[in-house]
């Protein structure tokens, strides 16, 4: 199998965000008078944020969902200094269009934070193309995200590898038909990713690097 595509989560999977984002949240639940643990949010991290919303927070109505999200942009925001990417995360993207292999980013975040993500990872010169939740009127697990990354990067699923951190990523990539390898740097377990599709799991992007020959 050829493989012309790798299609990249990026919150926890390339950058150090999850942590920023569980905390983000957390502030926004609390000040609407609505605490929620932060394990909740974390196992909710990667999903649509409307589902993550009422996964965590239950029904409610528009507007106040609709606040939720833009408290969260606020923090995420106030917090974006402590963005950082994983080692090996720029190298590894370079490393894969090197091979003329075309990089793909494919996330759930907004594009307004897929634009402080990318500035953390310091490797735009190695993305061929990007999709965020902005694209799409749902994200992953839906696999919407990953068939707009795919006609981005003029490929199909059997040419394509999915990067990610959560089993939201890997439930997207078999509904896209693509294989998937997990990453374990944005908090979820080797077993919850295997179960949800993952072929391989690694430690993070440095050693994801050192196996990318074998891989593609």
């Amino acid at each position: 199998m050829t493989i012309r595509t790798v299609l990249f989560d990026v919150d926890g999977t390339l950058v150090d965000s999850n942590y920023l984002h569980i905390d983000a949240w957390q502030r926004a639940f609390a000040e609407l008078g609505a605490p929620v643990d932060a394990w909740r949010i974390h196992r909710a991290l990667g999903r649509d944020s409307g589902q993550l919303l009422h996964e965590v927070a239950g029904e409610r109505d528009d507007e106040w969902n609709d606040r939720a999200r833009a408290l969260h942009a606020q923090h995420l925001q106030e917090l974006a200094p402590r963005l950082r990417a994983f080692g090996g995360a720029a190298d590894l993207l370079r490393a894969v269009a090197d091979r003329g292999i075309r990089v793909v980013l494919a996330t759930s975040a907004a594009e307004d934070e897929l634009a402080m993500l990318r500035r953390a990872i310091d490797a735009d010169d190695a993305v061929h193309a990007s999709t965020s939740a902005d694209d799409v009127d749902e994200a992953k697990p839906d696999p919407g995200i990953l068939q707009i990354a795919l006609s981005r990067a003029d490929a199909t699923a059997a040419e394509a590898l999915v990067v990610g951190d959560s089993v939201w990523d890997m439930t997207a990539a078999g509904r896209a038909q693509i294989r998937s390898v997990g990453v374990l740097c944005g908090g979820v377990g080797a077993a919850e990713l295997t179960e949800a599709g993952a072929q391989e799991v690694f430690d993070g992007p440095a050693a994801l690097l050192e196996a990318l020959d074998r891989l593609l």
